[in-house]
């Protein structure tokens, strides 16, 4: 049996004015996704449990068939071990955003889309004027990197009482009720303080304002914890797996379940991603594993945008260029089961990502047909099949 998980990241929405109340599940032309629903099920689960945060890490975790009640402990972890980054009993990793903030107001929480060159000198600016021994900043890609919190033979400050907003939830909000609180959240916003000073007239803003690109102000402090102790996926479920993703939330939690990592060229976890690449990618990797899954950040960023047109395209794409193509190799392999879900749902009217339920679709070996035939909110909600548990879904996939 051989196994598919799409992910089309935060897809899920609310019916919107401009699409004559339809959601853009509903609006999209997505017939390979249809296709699935009508030779299959469709139902809905909520990946995000109410006490923890609407984030794609709790969200994925969940959704990959782990009780983020029992083995969450922050984003940033996750990101550290797709770098390889170890961390020990006392350290702590941080999401360490690079972001454009104007009059108190998050003007962009992607400083721009500023480039990794960009970012990786601001960084080592950074790190040389803020030395000290127990901080270590580590560049990602683009906007998105880490700080390490090494903790010795001492627990670090931050505990799972430490409060730190993602900047994403804050696009075209005040930040002034939003920094860092609790223990050890003094620390944070003396760092991210000390990064305006530091970047204010940095080489980089300098060279970004002559080209009219939007500043890197300082930095964001957030998703801090430490290292997750999560047993591996075939321990769990017996299978094997591959990820296909260009986000390294994705490749952390790959890495901690044991999972192949798939690098796709042309990747790039936004909306001029390579969809076909992907598909392509997948399927090639369907002689090697159990179960391949394939996600696409394009349609999160799309509504981190509040781009209604872009959010119906990214659909779109996946559906041509991933699922489509994906479910007929499936076809042509024998026994198969494929699955399309978002992790959580990001409503273009708030730009943010929410709690709640969202839909999935899933046919292949041993499926039984339900009634239903288009995949979309509304349908999922009239569905009998749901899971307030969302990582109970994954073992129903599997069929375990």
């Amino acid at each position: 049996m051989k196994y598919v998980l799409i992910i089309p990241d935060g897809c899920a929405d609310e019916p919107q004015e401009s699409l004559g109340g339809k959601s853009p599940l509903e609006a999209a032309n997505i017939p390979a996704m249809d296709a699935i629903a009508a030779t299959g099920v469709v139902g809905r689960a909520n990946h995000v449990p109410p006490h923890l945060p609407a984030g794609s890490d709790v969200a994925n975790l969940s959704l990959l068939g782990y009780d983020p009640n029992r083995f969450f402990t922050g984003r940033a972890p996750l990101e550290a071990a797709a770098q390889g980054i170890p961390l020990g009993a006392n350290d702590c990793a941080i999401r360490c955003n690079l972001v454009t903030i104007e009059n108190q107001t998050m003007r962009d929480f992607t400083a721009d889309h500023i480039s990794t060159e960009e970012s990786r000198e601001l960084l080592t600016t950074l790190s040389e004027r803020l030395a000290r021994p127990e901080l270590e900043f580590v560049p990602g890609v683009s906007y998105r990197n880490l700080l390490i919190y090494r903790g010795g033979d001492d627990a670090p400050p931050f505990t799972s009482d430490t409060r730190a907003t993602p900047p994403h939830d804050l696009t075209d909000k005040s930040v002034l009720d939003d920094y860092p609180r609790g223990p050890g959240s003094a620390l944070l916003n003396q760092l991210m303080s000390e990064s305006v000073a530091i970047f204010a007239d940095h080489p980089v803003n300098v060279r970004r304002r002559a080209a009219g690109r939007l500043p890197a102000t300082n930095v964001w402090l957030w998703g801090q914890g430490r290292a997750p102790a999560l047993p591996s996926f075939q321990e769990t479920f017996g299978k094997s797996g591959a990820m296909i993703t260009a986000v390294d939330l994705l490749r952390g939690l790959a890495a901690l379940m044991g999972w192949r990592r798939i690098e796709v060229p042309g990747a790039t976890g936004y909306l001029d991603t390579d969809y076909a690449a992907k598909g392509r990618y997948a399927i090639n990797a369907l002689d090697e594993v159990d179960l391949v899954t394939v996600h696409v950040e394009a349609t999160d960023e799309a509504s981190h945008e509040g781009n209604t047109e872009a959010k119906i395209k990214a659909l779109e794409e996946i559906d041509r260029h991933i699922v489509a193509p994906i479910h007929a190799a499936l076809r042509d392999r024998g026994d198969y089961r494929i699955l399309v879900t978002p992790d959580h749902p990001t409503p273009l009217r708030t730009k943010t990502h929410s709690h709640g339920f969202v839909p999935f679709a899933l046919a292949g070996s041993g499926i039984s047909v339900d009634q239903f035939t288009t995949y979309d909110e509304t349908t999922a909600g009239q569905s009998q099949l749901a899971f307030a548990d969302g990582w109970k879904l994954m073992p129903y996939f599997l069929g375990s």
